[in-house]
């Protein structure tokens, strides 16, 4: 179990730490959007574009990836959509608000670093691939489902709006320019990609400082029961159905690639999770599921590290190739 803590213990101190420094007021929380800001405009897509450039496009290139993983997050929209809608009553705008909470994980902020430190380098074409889907699908979907009842604009106007924002958007072109780099074989001269570098090794630790900051203030009054279905619906649910999808609709044959889905999808929500509710008057509930699915976390990824660690119980071989996924741990 140590050696677990020692893939999560740094990345939760980061985040207290950030959390800490601005409670006590060595930090603004407003500097944390500063901070957030250069991640995601720079630290992140400097990051994406080293870890694409220098990999084989073939290595890129997982379409059976790209397929699990857009399915099992499909999956988790629609169901969240079904139960609130149905079960719950709410309306378009709050159903997008939990769907978005269960299927759209921190790729970047908390989901980078865990890849990183369990199974090393892949991490880089992870986050690419996860951001593929999220910005391309699952996030279009949601902002056109959740102004689909105000009837001001049309799903196709909030979806051809979504994709005119994403050209603006860094983390795209880091995307796009890494594989171009790699498909081409280009390389950068070596003293701009010593500049690259060194924004890109910003990313992970200041990325865990910025989530720990944004959380000071949040609360979780009179939101309970919701505030636990979301998190419940991100931590159990949404990787429950990566493992499904694995195990019965689209396998993966490289381990790496298993264990970093599953790992993915058991992320707590992304950091802009209540600015994107905001326009409908979620930002309140959003924020308490961040805080709240955040701290649990700490617990249920630790859960599932040594149950990918630990070989299957069921003794099955369709378990065991599930939960057998070697994870490379630090030496020592």
């Amino acid at each position: 179990m140590f050696d677990i803590l020692a893939i999560t213990a740094p990345i939760y101190v980061a985040i207290v730490l950030g959390y800490g420094l601005t409670r006590w007021g060595v930090f603004q929380k407003s500097d944390m959007r500063g901070f957030g800001t250069f991640v995601i405009k720079v630290s992140l897509p400097a990051m994406l574009f080293n870890a694409l450039s220098n990999t084989q496009v073939k290595d890129i290139f997982q379409p059976s990836y790209l397929a699990a993983y857009a399915l099992a997050s499909l999956a988790a929209l629609v169901l969240a959509l079904v139960w609130s809608m149905k079960l719950n009553r709410e309306s378009f705008s709050l159903s997008s608000c939990y769907a978005m909470g269960m299927s759209c994980p921190n790729s970047g902020f908390v989901g980078y670093p865990v890849v990183l430190l369990s199974l090393g380098p892949i991490a880089g074409v992870v986050l690419a691939l996860n951001m593929i889907v999220e910005l391309f699908l699952i996030i279009p979907i949601l902002m056109a489902w959740a102004d689909a009842q105000e009837g001001k604009n049309s799903a196709v106007e909030v979806l051809w709006q979504t994709l005119k924002g994403m050209l603006k958007n860094t983390l795209l072109w880091g995307i796009v320019l890494g594989f171009l780099f790699s498909w081409f074989e280009i390389q950068l001269p070596q003293s701009l990609s010593r500049s690259v570098s060194l924004f890109a090794q910003a990313s992970g630790a200041l990325s865990l400082f910025v989530i720990g900051g944004s959380l000071v203030g949040l609360s979780v009054k009179g939101m309970g029961p919701r505030v636990f279905q979301i998190a419940f619906g991100k931590l159990i649910l949404h990787p429950l159905l990566m493992v499904a999808v694995l195990m019965w609709v689209l396998p993966i044959s490289e381990p790496l690639l298993r264990t970093a889905a599953i790992l993915s999808c058991a992320m707590p929500m992304f950091g802009i999770y209540p600015i994107l509710t905001q326009k409908h008057g979620h930002e309140g509930l959003s924020a308490a599921a961040l805080l709240v699915t955040t701290m649990a976390s700490f617990f249920t990824l630790n859960a599932l590290l040594w149950q990918l660690k630990s070989p299957a119980s069921s003794g099955s071989e369709q378990g065991d190739w599930v939960f057998t996924a070697t994870i490379r741990l630090p030496s020592g």
